[in-house]
């Protein structure tokens, strides 16, 4: 339906003040915090796995040397979708309008509804990290106690016991990700990054990383939690599950954005009904390809 002088009666009159409930103050942008961004030409990307090598072996005196081999593993593809919405303004409207509000407000709000958008469509991949309909290139969700080696056998990246967040449960993330190996079950260095919770676990999660002794009690002993994450808490206003909470690691190709076509705005006149058409539209794709890139639990 087009937007019409009947749904803009009173911008066709003198005597208004103020037309309001459009424009708010926005959160600064947090899907930047989820998500390592990248450019893309393609209809889709793909990460390739691969296994590196194991441990060397005792070599004998006169004994030929053991030989090892790597491979390419699971594949993760991100395919490109687009999304678009617009908006159509009769002439009438656009001429008989007093304040050119109605246009005005339409273009805004096409902007403001982008940013929603990319806002919801990151926080569903955290949203749905435990949900086993939601899976990778090792065909395992993001979050799981048994993701698959190429080589063989399983690592965890969430807490083996689910776990609400607490001091307690936040160091014991932090030795398991201490704990994690490569492919080859070889030591790697994986280390925490940043905190991400919805808004519900805000001052949980802000008791537990500035306080410099251990929380909620009167004992003197250091809490160790706090100066592990470099980049500091991220609270996520898009997050829908209230007592989900994750950690970024600083492993690399983990949580990925890929932006294919950049925000663009069009516009043209209709021949036959002298309507004037607005649109939108922007192309990208979310998701992951190495899980250690992200810890987490669902909550107890």
């Amino acid at each position: 339906m087009a937007i019409n002088t009947g749904l803009w009666m009173k911008a066709m009159w003198p005597g208004i003040n103020k037309f309001y409930g459009q424009e708010y103050k926005e959160h600064p942008v947090e899907y930047t915090d989820l998500f390592d961004t990248f450019k893309s030409r393609k209809a889709w990307e793909e990460d390739v796995g691969t296994s590196g090598f194991g441990l060397f072996q005792r070599k004998g005196e006169g004994v030929p040397i053991s030989y090892d081999t790597n491979r390419s593993g699971f594949v993760s593809r991100y395919t490109m979708v687009t999304y678009g919405l617009g908006f159509q303004i009769t002439k009438e409207t656009i001429e008989d309008d007093q304040y050119d509000v109605a246009m005005e407000k339409g273009g805004r709000g096409l902007a403001f509804s982008i940013r929603q958008t990319k806002e919801v469509l990151s926080a569903q991949v955290y949203d749905r990290a435990f949900t086993s309909t939601y899976t990778g290139g090792d065909g395992v969700e993001l979050l799981s106690t048994a993701h698959v080696n190429v080589a063989g056998g399983t690592y965890a990246n969430e807490l083996a016991t689910a776990a609400d967040i607490s001091e307690a449960a936040l160091e014991q993330a932090v030795i398991d990700l201490m704990k994690l190996k490569n492919d080859r079950q070889l030591n790697i260095a994986v280390l925490p990054q940043s905190l991400i919770v919805p808004v519900d676990l805000w001052a949980e999660a802000e008791k537990i990383l500035k306080t410099t002794t251990e929380v909620g009690t009167a004992n003197n002993t250091v809490n160790v939690v706090r100066g592990h994450f470099p980049k500091g808490l991220k609270v996520n206003h898009y997050l829908t599950d209230t007592d989900a909470w994750f950690i970024r690691t600083n492993v690399r190709d983990g949580m990925k954005y890929f932006v294919r076509r950049e925000d663009t705005f069009d516009m043209d006149d209709d021949f036959d009904t002298d309507n004037a058409k607005y649109k939108a539209t922007f192309r990208c794709a979310f998701g992951w390809t190495d899980p250690r890139g992200l810890f987490g639990s669902p909550g107890a």
